[in-house]
């Protein structure tokens, strides 16, 4: 267990030594946000509420939803298909320890770095611009921890599927870019899944992309309360274990079909 927490301080360092990227980050998150509250604000024009949700819970949806994909966003998927086109794979594949663990756990040293340093100071600024309204009991940001947590998970199971997918396709760039933008529709950071038509609600509460931004951001506004909310974490961590499945399938099948392209 030592190397794989070393793994995690290591990755945090080499996020902070990319000062820019921290600055940047703000900023843009910053931005993200500022522009979909004036769009909410646009949608709304005087309505008290739209599908339960008022202006106010609105606002602060959108900023939780950016904040907490600073903490469960990564790019695996992207590096495992760097380090497998350039036959870097090879080399991790011999080394004493789980590739698909060793990757779990710098994606986790990032997401602690991201939520330090991006979250909650672009969280404090965008409270001083815009009429956020976060929760005093401290029980719903308990609760909220332990939702953002398996949003990491889910969403990281998900980028090692897709990276994984690069021994059989040697290129997924394609692949990649198409899961990010089905990750950022359906997982409600860009539309919460109440606003969806139904047929396509129904369609969703058999997929886990809701367990990625939808149900912590839910939490916080107070859209779910009392027993709908350990429902939805106990959704969150069942799909933790399912995706578990052809993870282990898909790297087993994987291994075999190891071709490097790069040396």
């Amino acid at each position: 267990m030592d190397k794989y927490l070393e793994m995690v301080r290591i990755r945090f360092l080499m996020m902070l030594a990319y000062r820019t990227n921290y600055y940047t980050g703000i900023l843009i998150y910053s931005i993200n946000i500022g522009a979909y509250y004036f769009l909410w604000e646009a949608i709304y024009s005087g309505k008290d509420s739209i599908e339960g949700l008022t202006v106010g819970q609105m606002t602060t949806y959108v900023a939780i939803a950016w904040m907490a994909r600073a903490f469960y966003f990564n790019n695996l998927d992207r590096e495992m298909a760097m380090e497998i086109m350039e036959g870097k794979v090879a080399i991790e594949l011999i080394r004493p320890y789980s590739y698909l663990g060793m990757k779990m756990m710098q994606g986790f040293g990032e997401g602690i770095f991201r939520l330090f340093f991006f979250s909650v100071p672009g969280m404090m600024i965008v409270m001083l611009i815009f009429p956020i309204k976060l929760p005093l009991d401290p029980a719903v940001w308990g609760l909220f921890a332990i939702s953002i947590l398996f949003s990491f998970l889910i969403n990281t199971q998900i980028n090692l599927l897709t990276g994984i997918t690069t021994f059989f396709l040697y290129n997924n760039a394609g692949l990649i870019r198409a899961k990010r933008v089905v990750i950022d529709l359906f997982s409600g950071l860009l539309l919460p899944m109440s606003f969806f038509p139904g047929w396509a609600q129904e369609i969703m509460k058999y997929l886990p992309f809701q367990g990625i931004s939808y149900i912590p951001s839910m939490i916080v506004t107070g859209g779910f309360t009392g027993s709908l909310v350990f429902d939805a974490i106990l959704q969150q961590a069942v799909w933790v274990v399912i995706l578990l499945v052809p993870i282990y399938l898909l790297w087993q099948l994987a291994k075999k079909q190891l071709v490097i392209q790069g040396g």
